[in-house]
């Protein structure tokens, strides 16, 4: 029923297999993908024709994870897996990168890759697999795709690359680089860094590259064996239709890219546009379709020609020059923290908000429940081009640019316990002309430090590109949106002064070679000195004070044992420390508590009552208490937050006191001594010895014991009770004329009193 082929490769430890033609045999393509215990199939369908009037390459990929993969049942109220998560959208945009490339031009039928994740063994991790089984379903889907692709996942410890570690262990490592490409060059690069050298992330790409050669060795091992027949491309000549524009239009390409403002240069090329397209008004619709296309292709020549000929860029700029850079912090007077970040024509406001843990994002994944406290959104609205579009949900675009500066500044951010804040960081584009993402890096960097994040180093980013013909190349500083459009290549470089914290490169042609990716880096590294520089005069580092409107939070960590005297019987204590203090309140299972508020005074007190818990009493020392419960005898005083002791009525007054109720209240504040505490931990308590004003330790003026007056007219307490030898007073029975009878046998009664005290 099946006709099975099956291709294995031993790859970094572990057993990749690809496996076609078992399952989704109505695909063109279709390609199940094992690695460890970790399971893709990847399946893809070409449209076989063409809908009439289009001039574009409609390729969607679809990455999607079932949550049945690890055994898990999705939460939320549907309890099934709806519109894609910000990983799938990531995951989606990094197979399509390296993919797009690899057809041919001209070809525009449109095609679904779509991988799915259907087993997950929590160590070999997905992505990679599903970039690997998409490869591999084009290849063996007659399509024309000039693949195939490897791809692979590098990390770095102890001066040693490794292969394909898990995913969040790349991810807290010094690197977690993902690399695609073909047999003979890279075409894409994601990665996130701790500040590493240029010469140790070109070798992690090199590693990666090798390891990429033995997937595709495999793929096209299984390609010989079931690959079906290619389709047939017909081969469109449009030579005279080029060279008709370039006799009508070619001037006028040519005058409006020597215009460095954006916006009249748009104007003239529009102008330009139009007059072409007159020229053609006879022509059928077929034809008029590919003198659009030519148009392009005129505009591309013109510009790549100048640039490689003469380093003529269209602003004007040398081929190394980066735009002129004005940054501003504290633009916004009621965030926690602001920057406007303006490059050339490019420019990004970014606003950092600082949160308590309760406002870290929860994210529902394979991995199960994770929880992330740096965020950094991305929004790109269509008046930053001055378009009218669609405005709203972010796109994959905004989605992939935000993660892109997310990975660039995560770097450098402190610790947890270090800076106990929950960091948002907005990003939104008012103005774009190259590079908004780096923009964002930039920008979100300066709204950190004015928001008193205390970051390690500044981060800035620079976004590089190519002009390949052949042999011949030049990469280009800091690139505008027509040089990113008409050039071969967008390779974005952030870091600090000390390394690069993130590496994006996207290619439109089959790849580059080692050696224009070292020129990139060279080149990079410079336009990133430049550019902190010119970060560095709007603000050099972080502010030591956070903004009067953010929250603060203070560490305490307590004994583990501890933790259910804060927390109370059902939650009651620590629902009372918020209720009663304002401020909140979080406990982990290690017994690490943070306490926040925008009011200082707040997180004292909750500080305060918390200590009062689990501190033990000191002998000698002065407490504020609260009292309680009034008694007979004298009165119970809260103090420390959770603890009760007695202070007798003796120890309220040097003088007499008749009845407690005289001096205290329920509910009177009154300041304690710590007299003496038994071995049941009952505590005696003192106020006589206190100021009650002041709180200050006063001398204990009363006499000794055995010197004070007797108390009204009570027999001498000398007389009554003599001293504790054997000269104490006469009988039990005898004292202030209560007479108890005498006592049991055993217990002391009058038979059992010594002789001489039976008279």
């Amino acid at each position: 029923m099946f006709d099975t082929k099956t291709v294995s490769l031993e790859w970094g430890g572990k057993t990749l297999t690809l496996e076609t033609g078992r399952i989704a045999r109505q695909a063109d393509g279709a390609v199940l993908a094992t690695y460890g215990d970790t399971v893709v199939l990847c399946a893809v369908t070409a449209a076989k024709s063409v809908k009439e009037g289009q001039d574009f390459f409609p390729l969607t990929v679809h990455y999607q994870e079932k949550f049945s993969a690890a055994g898990r049942i999705p939460g939320g109220f549907f309890k099934r897996e709806r519109g894609a998560t910000e990983k799938e959208t990531l995951v989606s945009r990094l197979t399509d990168r390296p993919l797009r490339p690899l057809f041919p031009e001209g070809f525009y039928n449109e095609i679904n890759v779509i991988c799915q994740v259907l087993s997950f063994d929590g160590e070999c991790e997905p992505d990679i697999l599903a970039m690997i089984a998409a490869s591999a379903a084009l290849t063996i889907s007659g399509v024309p795709f000039m693949g195939p692709i490897g791809a692979c996942r590098v990390g770095y410890e102890d001066g040693e690359y490794t292969l394909n570690p898990k995913q969040d262990v790349a991810a807290n490592g010094l690197l977690d680089l993902v690399v695609a490409a073909t047999d003979t060059a890279v075409m894409m690069v994601e990665s996130e860094a701790k500040e590493l050298s240029e010469e140790i992330m070109l070798g992690a790409v090199m590693f990666a590259h090798a390891e990429c050669r033995k997937v595709i060795g495999a793929i096209i091992e299984l390609a010989e064996q079931a690959a079906k027949d290619p389709w047939e491309i017909a081969v469109t000549d449009n030579s005279a239709i080029k060279e008709q524009l370039k006799a009508v239009v070619g001037g006028d390409i040519a005058a409006a890219y020597k215009l460095t403002d954006k916006s009249a240069r748009s104007d003239a090329l529009n102008a330009a546009r139009a007059k072409g397209k007159e020229a053609f008004a006879d022509a059928d619709g077929q034809t008029q379709m590919a003198a659009g296309k030519v148009f392009k292709k005129l505009e591309a020549e013109i510009v790549r020609g100048a640039i490689l000929k003469d380093g003529q860029r269209i602003d004007g700029r040398k081929v190394d020059q980066v735009r002129p850079i004005e940054a501003m912090v504290g633009l916004l007077p009621r965030t926690h923290g602001s920057s406007l970040f303006t490059r050339g024509e490019t420019q990004a406001i970014c606003t950092t908000t600082l949160g308590t843990k309760d406002a870290e994002q929860m994210i529902d994944g394979l991995e199960g429940l994770t929880y992330q406290n740096f965020m950094l959104h991305y929004n790109f609205p269509p008046y930053s081009v001055g378009e009218v579009g669609r405005f709203g949900a972010p796109s994959r675009r905004d989605v992939g640019h935000g993660k892109l500066a997310w990975r660039a500044l995560r770097g450098v951010l402190p610790s947890k316990e270090d800076f106990p804040y929950t960091i948002r960081v907005l990003s939104d584009i008012t103005e774009s002309n190259g590079s908004s993402s780096m923009a964002t890096v930039c920008g979100g960097c300066l709204s950190m430090m004015d928001a008193g994040v205390p970051i390690t180093r500044p981060v800035s980013g620079i976004a590089m590109g190519l002009i390949l013909e052949g042999e011949e190349f030049t990469v280009l500083s800091d690139i505008l949106g027509d040089e990113d459009h008409l050039g071969d290549m967008d390779f974005k470089v952030a870091g600090t002064e000390v390394g690069i914290t993130s590496l994006q490169m996207d290619i439109k042609v089959a790849g580059i070679t080692q050696e224009i990716m070292t020129k990139a880096l060279e080149q990079a590294k410079a336009g990133r000195a430049h550019i902190l520089g010119e970060m560095a005069k709007a603000l050099g580092s972080a502010r030591t004070e956070l903004s009067a409107h953010a929250p603060r939070i203070e560490s305490l960590q307590i004994d583990k044992s501890k933790i259910r005297e804060v927390i109370g019987t059902g939650g009651k204590v620590i629902r009372e420390i918020v209720a009663e203090t304002g401020a909140k309140v979080d406990i982990d299972d290690e017994g690490l508590i943070k306490i926040s508020s925008s009011d200082i005074s707040q997180i004292e007190a909750a500080k305060k009552w918390i200590l009062g818990i689990v501190e033990e009493p000191e002998i000698g020392k002065i407490y504020d208490g609260k009292v309680v419960n009034i008694v007979d005898f004298g009165a119970f005083v809260n103090f420390m937050g959770g603890k009760d002791g007695l202070v007798h009525v003796s120890e309220m007054k040097n003088e007499r006191v008749e009845k407690p109720g005289d001096v205290v209240s329920e509910g009177m504040e009154v300041k304690v001594k710590v007299l003496e505490i038994d071995q049941r931990g009952k505590v005696r308590l003192s106020m006589r010895v206190v100021d009650q004003e002041t709180g200050a330790e006063l001398e204990d003026t009363r006499p000794p014991r055995e010197a004070r007056e007797p108390r009204g007219d009570r027999p001498d307490r000398g007389d009554r009770r003599g001293p504790r030898g054997n000269d104490r007073g006469g009988p039990r029975g005898d004292r202030g004329g209560r007479d108890r009878g005498p006592r049991r046998e055993g217990g002391g009664g009058e038979g059992s009193l010594p002789d001489f005290l039976k008279d």
